[in-house]
């Protein structure tokens, strides 16, 4: 078995264009799927894709770990998120060849099934993303939220900080804090809240006053209390905060990883298994953060395939918590593969089909071509003109 071709394969979604990667064999029919989606980095990750299929033509895609030395070595220059991207589109759809070439869903490639189920949580809005990123109002907060749970979902998490920077006035923290508050009313006590920060706080005592403020609610999690990097800041925040952090959606290297757990920095871990080097990366992180008893709760507001791979994480590794998705990013989420993954309530169903269970509806992805992504980060200026965190 041989690799004969690699595309990637472009699908607008307004804010996003997910980028699938669509890798050929000399098999005849035997096609494997993967995706490489990175927000407003669509072109670079196409040209990326272009640029490493020449080291894989004529390999045998059953060799994951050692192609993914090959892309990861070959390259030369250290790969970033955007090379990073690409190498995880890529490997995904050498684990859905493999997983087909075998008869076996991916996740028995993972070391096996350890749970039944895997359970979900999802935005305010369901994937729209002017609600996702802008829950601020604390009556359309509550309305989304509890629409959300009508729709089955047992966990949801909420983006209500205002634009940041090193300071904020105690007006701006009561309003974050009274909407935590009746939040947690609204739902009650038997659903799992989560706070989003995105990095906006610029200082470790504006995290602080945040992660107090949202205490309230007894969150799950405070997601990205700091940017991504500070380290230092994120472990003194995390060994005195009254809330667990999670950190890790913008980390791609796994020494960026270990320096958050060997810390103690985080409680969980987020990789975003299309960015941090794919599948078989993925379960070298999560062995990593399960020594230091830290959770992994993944990245993954991205197209369906990404979410397809998620799930078979998810089904093979016991130091999994909950997986974020996004299936209301557009109407037609589903229309695009042929095999949309099962929800049940706030759990999704163990897929048993080959591979990652889902095939490409290339027509109706031609349905949707490239366009320029909404650019919401263009919103993240104060009022005397400072560019800040999105």
């Amino acid at each position: 078995m041989k690799i004969t071709r690699i595309d990637p394969v472009v699908v607008n979604a307004e804010m996003r264009n997910w980028v699938f990667v669509r890798v050929e064999t000399d098999q005849p029919g035997l096609i494997g799927w993967g995706e490489a989606t990175l927000e407003w980095k669509t072109r670079a990750v196409v040209g990326a894709i272009e640029d490493v299929a020449c080291l894989l033509i004529g390999e045998d895609p059953a060799n994951t770990e050692h192609l993914y030395r090959v892309m990861k070595k070959h390259s030369f220059w250290r790969m970033g998120a955007i090379g990073n991207s690409t190498i995880s589109g890529i490997e995904i759809a050498l684990f859905d060849i493999l997983g087909k070439s075998l008869g076996v869903p991916v996740w028995q490639l993972l070391g096996g099934k350890v749970r039944d189920r895997v359970r979900l949580y999802a935005h305010l809005g369901l994937g729209d993303m002017r609600a996702v990123y802008g829950s601020g109002d604390p009556t359309e907060a509550i309305e989304r939220a509890t629409d959300v749970i009508e729709r089955g979902y047992r966990a949801l998490k909420v983006l209500c900080l205002p634009y940041s920077h090193f300071t904020a006035t105690p007006r701006e923290v009561d309003r974050v804090a009274n909407l935590a508050g009746r939040l947690r009313e609204t739902v009650g006590d038997d659903i799992d809240l989560m706070f989003d920060f995105h990095g906006r706080p610029a200082s470790l005592s504006l995290a602080r006053a945040y992660v107090e403020a949202v205490s309230v609610a007894r969150p799950m999690f405070v997601e990205e209390p700091l940017p991504p990097g500070d380290c230092t800041s994120l472990a003194l925040l995390s060994h005195t905060s009254p809330v667990p952090i999670a950190a890790g959606e913008r980390l791609v290297e796994r020494n960026e990883f270990d320096e958050l757990i060997r810390t103690r920095a985080v409680s969980f871990i987020q990789p975003d298994i299309c960015h941090c080097g794919g599948l078989g990366e993925a379960k070298k992180l999560a062995a990593m953060a399960e020594v230091a008893s830290v959770g992994v709760a993944p990245h993954n507001p991205l197209g369906p395939i990404a979410s397809a791979a998620a799930l078979h994480f998810a089904v093979s590794t016991p130091n999994h918590v909950i997986q974020e998705e996004m299936t209301g990013a557009v109407p037609w989420f589903d229309e695009v593969v042929t095999e949309p993954l099962q929800r049940d309530g706030g759990y999704w169903t163990v897929p048993t089909k080959p591979g990652l269970g889902v095939d490409v509806n290339e027509d109706a992805c031609a349905r949707h071509p490239f366009a320029q992504e909404v650019v919401l980060p263009r919103e993240a200026i104060l009022a005397d003109g400072t560019i800040v965190d999105w």
